[in-house]
């Protein structure tokens, strides 16, 4: 299992020498809030809204010192964007109070701070702070079933699960690898197992489209790898 999954991973980062966090950030605060914006919403709507947020609070303090009115507007288009506006102020507050107004660069930090779960802390780790990280999202935790890593449905025995796999040093791209199959080629309802680079080396290999033509129909934009030919999953 540890060689097939690192060798699915090396196909991946060939599949996707771009793959990266799709939030758009410059600072470990930007990404922190955008990871947190970014829950029941894509990633594609937050970045359409994170510009006129960052330049109306380009720290901590400001962010603390908000008025909810005012940002609710910003963040309307995301939805729940009253709760959303009481996590980023709470969250711009813990960071003051606790932090001197910088994003911390622990885990066990990070977890402290409001709307903050393991899932965001490795985003910022890993992403802001290179500190090597899994991020187990619904696209990651789909895959890793699929490919046979773990049976848990659990996030954190996913993480621990498949980092036994990989070097530690890998995590944070294994993250982006799976992220960006999930959501391009390996879906939920119908994935396209016949434009599928990692197919050979997939057990779940036919749960999905296996006519090469019409799996690259179902193939969704963005970066996408050259399709080939798949063959069976090993026995």
């Amino acid at each position: 299992m540890v060689r097939r999954a690192r060798r699915i991973d090396r196909e991946l980062a060939a599949a996707y020498p771009d793959a990266r966090a799709e939030l758009d950030f410059t600072t470990p605060l930007e990404l922190l809030v955008a990871t947190v914006l970014s829950a029941q919403t894509t990633d594609v709507r937050v970045n359409a809204t994170t510009p006129e947020l960052f330049a109306r609070y380009p720290d901590a303090a400001a962010y603390a010192a908000a008025d909810p009115e005012e940002m609710e507007q910003i963040l309307k288009p995301l939805g729940f964007f009253r709760a959303k506006t009481r996590s980023l102020i709470g969250l711009g507050q813990a960071l003051v109070e606790r932090f001197d107004g910088e994003v911390p660069a622990r885990l066990e930090d990070l977890v402290t701070l409001p709307g903050v779960g393991r899932k965001t802390a490795n985003v910022v780790l890993g992403n802001a702070f290179g500190v090597p990280g899994i991020t187990v999202d619904t696209h990651f935790g789909r895959l890793a079933r699929r490919f046979g890593w773990t049976e848990s449905e659990d996030a954190v025995k996913v993480e621990h699960e498949v980092g036994e796999l990989v070097p530690k040093k890998d995590w944070t791209m294994l993250s982006h690898h799976l992220v960006w199959h999930g959501r391009r080629v390996c879906h939920s309802r119908r994935p396209a197992c016949g434009a599928c680079v990692v197919a050979r080396w997939c057990p779940s290999y036919g749960v999905g489209e296996t006519d090469p033509e019409v799996a690259r129909t179902l193939v969704k934009p963005g970066p996408t790898p050259s399709p080939s030919t798949p063959q069976p999953p090993h026995a």
